[in-house]
């Protein structure tokens, strides 16, 4: 399973560190192989302790000078999940908002 902290992630799902922030990278190259560099919300699921958690509608976040992306993750899902910064989360699918089958909503 690739780790963002490698940042050669070029497909899903992979594992991640929770920012102290609760922001989440969304590697360069992976925004590339995915397509979404112009897109601005989505629906991402993730997977904390092997549970999945659908998330729509979830603000892409630009960085400077660079294709990456970063999410912010709900205070509502943290609070429910009890994720917190530098917890390890696998993020399992990326897909334009209002595509995503119906599933665990947040």
């Amino acid at each position: 399973m690739p780790r963002s902290g490698s940042l050669r992630i070029s497909e899903l799902p992979y594992e991640a560190k929770v920012y102290i922030n609760n922001q989440v990278l969304i590697p360069a190259l992976l925004v590339r192989r995915l397509g979404i560099e112009g897109l601005r919300y989505a629906d991402i699921t993730i997977e904390y302790k092997g549970v999945r958690i659908l998330m729509r509608k979830v603000k892409l976040l630009r960085t400077a000078q660079s294709a990456a992306r970063q999410f912010t993750i709900p205070r509502s899902v943290r609070e429910q999940y009890g994720i917190k910064p530098l917890d390890t989360i696998r993020v399992v699918s990326i897909e334009p908002s209002g595509s995503t089958p119906p599933g665990r909503l947040h």
